[in-house]
């Protein structure tokens, strides 16, 4: 370790390291601990993380950064955990089992230098994925639970994602927790109809998992890329597995890939909103797409077609595309058709109208639009404005546009969004000024 240093007060350094190494290694530690805990014991496995990371930031503010910060943290973890088991009358009827395993954990090496126990991390990281996406748990609470215990996102971090209070955040995984202990949900990967079942659930929360990293539904930042890598983590794990690897869950891969691939070229180096022609292509990840192909290949396997085989052969047809001008958007079209009759929503149909106005002209987009099913729960979402006030600048209808604009402005609580539609009701209304 190095010197003390001067103060025991934390440091930026040390502060940013704690935290990316929660983000990182919490998600690993919690699962590992479930394991040995139980299910119905998941807030213990969290306090012990949490513990450990505690003392990470206060001792490694006084001694310095360790060599290998991950080691140090199971270390520390593995100490915690043999102190409580030691401790604690409930282990006692295996304790003997639970100290031969914990003590197994790699010593100062460092647990990434470990296959076995690098093995039972991803073993027990799918088993509680699997445990937190049980369909007798909401769905909304399968997500919060899934952010909190794999991912190491705080309560507060979870209510700004969802746009709802801290407090709201924290009913949410109490009951979760609770509905795992009465039903004494196991730790395991399910099988049969179940694993086909509960992969759903797994499968839908790591796409709510990346949506809300690509792009945030409140704060200052429009991408929180952290999720993203982590729903990508996450994805690629569970096909890994010979129970995970079907065709719904490569093409779910892919799809992210293929977004994640363009994240660096979405706002520029002010944090302002790039539209998709406005993004410079020979920057998006060349090596996420080619991984992303890889996994839709892996996808076309048996005769499923899931929501996300077509809406990653959308992203498809946007990665290979080597300008907005040469994208198949005639392609999109009949892709967004197909998409529709196995997801009717109104978000999805307004996609599809942005499709169509590529390659029928903004007046069929419009249309396009009135003729969204249920098109009045799109009242407040931001985007249903911001598209028409596009189809309306294109035909030069200004004052229309500007109209459609303003009610975006008011509808949208991320900065770099606000600033994007303001510029444009700004150049709509220099159009306008001089007709007055």
């Amino acid at each position: 370790m190095s010197a003390p240093a001067e103060n025991s007060e934390p440091t930026t350094e040390v502060s940013q390291l704690v935290e990316h190494l929660f983000r990182h290694e919490a998600g690993k530690l919690v699962s590992v601990l479930t394991g040995i805990f139980g299910t119905e014991r998941m807030q213990l496995a969290e306090d012990v993380v949490q513990e450990s990371l505690i003392r990470a930031l206060q001792s490694w503010s006084y001694y310095g950064i360790p060599k290998n910060p991950a080691a140090w943290i199971t270390q520390t973890a593995k100490h915690l955990t043999l102190d409580l088991i030691r401790r604690e009358k409930t282990f006692r009827s295996k304790q003997s089992e639970i100290i031969a395993f914990v003590e197994g954990w790699s010593a100062d090496s460092g647990a990434d230098e470990s296959p076995m126990f690098e093995n039972e991390i991803k073993d027990s990281r799918l088993r509680l994925m699997f445990a937190c996406c049980h369909p007798s748990i909401p769905q909304e609470s399968q997500t919060a639970l899934a952010l909190k215990t794999l991912c190491g996102f705080g309560v507060g971090e979870i209510a700004k994602a969802f746009l709802t209070t801290e407090a709201a955040i924290a009913k949410r995984l109490t009951r979760a927790r609770e509905r795992i202990r009465e039903l004494q949900i196991p730790f395991e990967i399910p099988s049969g109809e179940e694993l086909s079942v509960r992969l759903d659930s797994v499968l839908q929360t790591l796409y709510l998992l990346f949506n809300e990293g690509y792009k945030a539904s409140s704060g200052e930042r429009l991408i929180k890329k952290d999720l993203c890598d982590e729903a990508i983590r996450l994805a690629t794990l569970v096909g890994e597995h010979p129970m995970g690897d079907k065709p719904r869950t490569h093409a779910l891969a892919a799809l992210m890939l293929f977004n994640a691939a363009r994240l660096s070229t979405r706002t520029d180096s002010a944090g302002n909103v790039l539209r998709l022609r406005e993004q410079d292509r020979s920057c998006w990840d060349k090596g996420m797409i080619a991984r992303g192909m890889l996994h839709l290949q892996k996808s076309a396997a048996g005769h499923d077609l899931s929501e996300y085989h077509l809406q990653a052969a959308i992203a498809a047809c946007h990665c290979s595309a080597p300008d907005h001008e040469s994208t198949d958007w005639a392609q999109i079209v009949r892709l967004y058709n197909r998409l529709i009759q196995i997801n009717p929503s109104p978000v999805v149909a307004l996609n599809r109208a942005v499709a169509v106005a590529q390659v029928h002209g903004p007046g069929a987009g419009i249309a396009a639009v009135e003729a969204i099913q249920a098109r009045d729960t799109l009242d407040s979402y931001y985007l249903l404005y911001a598209v028409l006030a596009e189809f309306e600048s294109q035909l030069d209808h200004c004052q229309a546009a500007a109209e459609h604009l303003r009610t975006a402005i008011n509808l949208t609580e991320i900065k770099s969004e606000k600033n994007l539609l303001s510029r444009r009701l700004a150049e709509c209304e220099r159009k306008i000024a001089p007709k007055k």
